[in-house]
């Protein structure tokens, strides 16, 4: 089986900064949407899974609780309507398309996602749809993961190190994460290439407890028993239905004949 895993608030907030605009018509306010829609077709089409999962964030109450400004620095708004948006395309997928919408309420989505790959499907052909680095360290942990990142349209080739020490001595400012003064990408490397060189390096002053909160915060968690706690919604392709909605938000160009007859096509045969 082929399992294409979707970072969903990645792919979420992709749509948003790359939104069309519809000028005077009735999808101008729905142009977040419209654009989401549009490329869900074209990865699912792309890389033809026999199971689609739209991943969703939970709370990290874990890394809260370890550093109370984990991701505390994010400025969100929502001048474009995006929070309404959001829900929509969520509740469409949920109802009406033929896609796994997955969330646990105490984990990220990377957890999550992670979870899915290394133990409910760790017989399959998993593929992860992201630009988020984060999901590098899976190559450190799974032989059946390979990663697509969808502004580049390409595979990412898999890195040849400890990816999460890695990213604990760099830090990671879109995380609030702080790294160690005076390390960037090549000396971060460097250090990780050699288990001698990094472990004089955690000796030095209190160096090791900073690395290791960043390499609890940067790791994904493994949910254990927890993983029957992952909801899952699921629903038959409902076509008609989704077709009369996406009439009424305006996108006529997705519901003309013979785009419509493509854009179906696309997920008639997931499961």
């Amino acid at each position: 089986m082929k399992v294409l895993l979707l970072d969903g608030y990645n792919m979420l907030y992709r749509a948003r900064s790359g939104h069309a605009t519809f000028g005077d018509s009735a999808a101008d306010n729905n142009s977040i949407t419209y654009t989401f829609f549009r490329s869900l077709r074209h990865i699912v089409d792309t890389h033809k899974p026999d199971r689609v999962y739209f991943v969703l964030e939970g709370m990290p109450k874990d890394r809260i609780a370890m550093h109370e400004e984990y991701k505390a620095q994010r400025v969100y708004h929502d001048r474009d309507g995006f929070q309404r948006q959001r829900k929509k395309i969520i509740e469409l997928i949920s109802n009406y398309m033929p896609i796994h919408v997955v969330r646990h309420s105490d984990y990220e989505c990377d957890d999550v996602l992670a979870a899915i790959a290394q133990h409910t499907h760790a017989d399959d052909e998993c593929v992860v749809v992201s630009t988020d680095t984060d999901f590098f360290q899976l190559f450190n942990t799974c032989k059946n993961v390979k990663i697509f990142n969808p502004v580049k349209k390409a595979f990412v080739e898999p890195v040849d190190y400890d990816y999460v020490s890695y990213k604990a001595l760099k830090g990671d400012s879109s995380d609030n994460i702080e790294g160690f003064r005076g390390i960037g990408d090549k000396r971060a490397k460097t250090l990780v290439s050699s288990k001698d060189n990094l472990s004089a390096f955690l000796n030095e002053s209190d160096n090791r407890a900073k690395f290791d909160k960043n390499y609890f915060l940067i790791k994904f968690h493994d949910l254990g028993e927890k993983m029957s706690e992952i909801t899952d919604n699921f629903s038959e392709f409902l076509a008609n239905e989704l077709r009369g909605v996406f009439n009424e938000l305006g996108f006529q160009s997705i519901t003309n004949d013979i785009s419509w007859k493509k854009y179906t096509k696309t997920f008639d045969n997931l499961v």
